[in-house]
């Protein structure tokens, strides 16, 4: 297949189109800088994006945007949040649904963030949106899809969960604080985290390229665990004490406080319905089984 990936040089952007590229497709990464080979440039915020790039080919993955944990939430990075995927999603479904010989897939990001802080409830991609910026956020940014979905475009949202590698996200940002025996549980514990595997979520993207799921797909593991529980788990794998529960003011004045309880404090307990249904298999269904191999335990 020849397919376009946008945010290919992030945490999951990398490691995807090398997976990509080893099976055999060729891919074709959006820059926004002087493109090098194998890329194309465009400019989101501008609304610049050849159609020639997309004509003909037969995917685009669509996974750039800023990233939400990045800095602390003012009000002018909270747009950039939205815009940065808002902007990129419509000039892709736009053009994609202006070209001759469209895509047959368009698979675009969105997160789990969608569902709002649940407590306990069990989640689906049948499950109504929530009320929350996060929330608002991915509703905007499916919607602005739709003009590929009006052509005929088989179109997926990869509602991502919490991405696990050590070399990114927010694994690598807990990982010095166990590994000293200073980690633990965020506030009570009883805060659902949502998660997969790294390897799990790339594998997933490369399953939808051919299934015929459309619309919203949960990216998670089938097993979703408290902070309690991935503390405890975490601690069992580096072999580390884990014991003190982290209060909540530290991440706030570190964060800011809509940031801080967004991200560590609430969450959601999201079940990958859609994805089992079509017959993917995880190869980390677990929290344990995922650290020991993530940590290589």
């Amino acid at each position: 297949m020849k397919i376009i990936v946008s945010g290919a040089s992030g945490l999951i952007g990398q490691p995807l189109v090398a997976s990509l590229r080893k099976h055999g497709h060729e891919v074709v990464q959006l820059v926004r800088r002087t493109p090098r080979a194998n890329e194309s440039q465009w400019n989101p915020s501008a609304g610049q994006l050849d159609i020639a790039v997309l004509e003909g080919t037969d995917a685009v993955i669509h996974l750039s945007g800023a990233g939400i944990g990045d800095r602390r939430w003012t009000a002018k990075y909270k747009q950039e949040l939205l815009d940065s995927r808002t902007k990129s999603t419509s000039l892709l479904a736009t053009t994609i649904a202006e070209c001759n010989k469209k895509p047959s897939v368009f698979l675009s990001g969105s997160a789990i963030g969608i569902y709002g802080a649940r407590g306990d409830e069990q989640l689906t991609e049948q499950s109504s949106h929530g009320i929350s910026f996060l929330a608002e956020i991915c509703k905007q940014w499916e919607a602005a899809a739709k003009p590929a979905i009006d052509a005929g475009v088989r179109t997926v949202f990869l509602r991502t969960g919490i991405v696990l590698t050590p070399l990114g996200g927010a694994l690598k940002k807990q990982l010095p604080l166990f590994k000293l025996g200073l980690g633990g549980k965020f506030g009570n514990g009883k805060q659902w985290q949502s998660w997969i595997s790294l390897d799990d979520e790339i594998t997933a993207i490369e399953h939808l390229l051919t299934s015929n799921l459309s619309g919203a797909v949960n990216l998670t593991a089938p097993n979703p665990v408290t902070s309690a529980e991935f503390t405890k788990s975490l601690a069992r794998v580096l072999k580390r004490p884990a014991i003190l529960p982290i209060p909540k003011f530290g991440p706030k004045l570190l964060l800011g406080s809509e940031l801080a309880e967004a991200l560590l404090f609430t969450g959601q307990r999201v079940m990958p319905t859609e994805l089992q249904k079509s017959g993917f298999a995880f190869q980390h269904s677990t929290i344990d089984v995922a650290l020991r191999a993530l940590l290589n335990k």
